[in-house]
């Protein structure tokens, strides 16, 4: 009897003593958390899609409370309104920021492009960039199988069975930047939306010669350089062989629309032209 007694008293006497010294170390390294961590997370949308940076939002919350400060981060998902809230919490000053949204910079496709081969391989756009050019033969060109899809958490990027190209949804996209990082070709861009959503850019990244590059598509920038030329506000530049306009320079006049030969360049979101011989009238 006296056994069991000692045995027990041993395992309470052990389990005191394993109780206080945890106890210590508890207290020794604790970590005492902002409580306006929570609070930061609580207001932001919890999309956790790595748009501004950070892991996900309780790591952008804590940045922002470590750092004090709203400088160099942003959640597009919630927008300026989430920004605003957080910066009235943290009483600081909101950074406003025009929004933005995704652009696929191609335009080749199934229709403006004739299929050379038939690519049959793996159904991942970084394993085909690898091993091939694409089916119309442009080294540059969207290869159309769906890895932006694939990435996107906010279902706003659907593929068109017609023309083999990724669609942007304006009413879903919260310019997250996923799509864009996954892209090995560096087709989609991340660009302001625009007054009215209107925006015009180079619907193209081909940077081989003229005369090549329009033999594999139809639609593709020759690099002629008259966009550059009608441009007023000096929003378009040329370099190795392609066009590009500065969504912040551009003021949209679609001047540089109306002299591209080959149609590169789009104009989304305007009215319809009005013809010459109305206008004329």
């Amino acid at each position: 009897m006296s056994t069991i007694i000692f045995s027990i008293l041993v395992l309470v006497l052990t389990a005191t003593l394993a109780a206080i010294i945890l106890y210590f170390v508890a207290q020794k390294f604790k970590v005492i958390e902002d409580p306006r961590i929570d609070s930061l997370t609580d207001m932001l949308p919890g999309a956790n899609c790595g748009g501004c940076g950070y892991a996900g939002c309780r790591s952008l919350a804590e940045n922002i409370v470590k750092n004090n400060s709203l400088e160099g981060m942003r959640c597009p998902v919630g927008g300026n309104q989430v920004m605003e809230d957080i910066a009235k919490f943290m009483g600081l000053e909101p950074e406003e920021s025009a929004p933005q949204i995704a652009v696929i910079r191609c335009n080749g496709g199934a229709i403006n492009t004739t299929s050379k081969i038939k690519y049959e391989g793996v159904q991942d756009c970084l394993y085909a960039h690898l091993n091939m050019a694409s089916e119309g033969g442009c080294p540059n060109a969207c290869l159309g199988l769906g890895s932006c899809v694939a990435v996107c958490a906010f279902d706003a990027i659907k593929i068109d069975p017609e023309t083999k190209l990724p669609v942007v949804d304006e009413e879903k996209c919260v310019a997250c930047g996923a799509c864009v990082k996954v892209c090995p070709r560096n087709v989609i861009e991340l660009r302001n939306k625009g007054i009215k959503n209107r925006r015009v850019f180079v619907s193209c990244v081909n940077t081989e010669k003229g005369g090549v590059a329009k033999k594999n598509c139809s639609v593709s920038c020759i690099g002629c350089g008259k966009c550059v030329k009608e441009c007023p506000f000096d929003a378009i530049t040329l370099n190795n062989n392609l066009a590009y306009i500065d969504y912040k320079k551009c003021k949209l006049c679609r001047k540089c629309v109306e002299v591209c030969p080959t149609g590169s360049i789009h104009e989304i979101n305007f009215p319809p032209r009005k013809e010459k011989a109305s206008v004329e009238a």
